[in-house]
């Protein structure tokens, strides 16, 4: 017992105090900032790019800096996740907070229902096991995700939602359709990742399987590739505590 208290008060708190404020590191690839300018939109390897005006669609993005230059820039915000697809294309000068202004609806039935706690399954469908690595570093002592209330589980029986990563392939398109009516309701849906929201690097790819994305409501869209934490974990809380 001695030791252990010893060891708290050398380590101090390991967890990040202020999870909405936390500060990013400079080198992070996060909220675009786009100016007027020539494009060349065959620059980026999932077509994220579109010119007239210039855009840049967070769904698609892999944050891989190819299209980094005098017009496009990349700032280290964030706070990236939306609960409409659309909301995610990012335009010509338009800054975080307008952006964050109207990324996330507010639903009053999610924040009564979910706001305490909030159990989710997570799904790989086909993915690199970037997204996955980071969602278990959302549980680690740094950004200990469970002290919100927010935590993941072995089985859909046990949930309130499911964590999707990855592009969904063939192989894992029942799989997920399985344990999506396996979960008891109310229930959510959110999409981690370039490749769960538009299939990333593999959307042309003969061995997928979205139609899922076609039969059930998605309510959360969080893009990153991987997703980071701070990006995770600030998405879900806006989410569920949006007033």
């Amino acid at each position: 017992m001695l030791d252990t208290l010893k060891l708290k008060y050398y380590q101090g708190k390991q967890y990040i105090p202020d999870i909405k404020n936390a500060p990013m590191r400079e080198q992070f690839r996060g909220f675009p900032i786009i100016k007027q300018g020539s494009v060349d939109p065959s620059i980026c390897p999932t077509g994220a790019i579109q010119t007239s005006p210039n855009s840049i669609d967070l769904g698609k993005c892999t944050l891989c800096g190819a299209c980094k230059s005098e017009v496009i820039q990349f700032s280290n915000y964030y706070k990236l996740s939306s609960t409409q697809r659309n909301s995610l294309i990012i335009k010509e000068n338009m800054t975080p907070d307008e952006f964050e202004k109207f990324a996330i609806e507010a639903r009053k039935e999610i924040r009564k229902t979910f706001s305490r706690s909030l159990k989710l399954r997570q799904v790989s469908a086909g993915g690199c096991n970037g997204c996955e690595m980071e969602l278990n570093a959302c549980s680690n002592c740094n950004f200990d995700m469970g002290r919100f209330g927010i935590d993941f589980v072995a089985s859909p029986r046990h949930a309130d939602g499911i964590v999707i990563t990855g592009p969904i392939t063939k192989n894992m398109a029942y799989a997920l359709e399985d344990c999506y009516k396996s979960l008891p309701e109310p229930k959510i849906v959110i999409l981690a990742g370039a490749c769960a929201i538009s299939g990333g690097v593999y959307q042309d790819s003969e061995e997928l399987n979205r139609e899922f994305l076609d039969k059930y409501p998605i309510d959360l869209y969080i893009p990153g590739c991987p997703v980071h934490p701070l990006t995770f974990i600030n998405g879900v809380l806006e989410f569920i505590t949006k007033k």
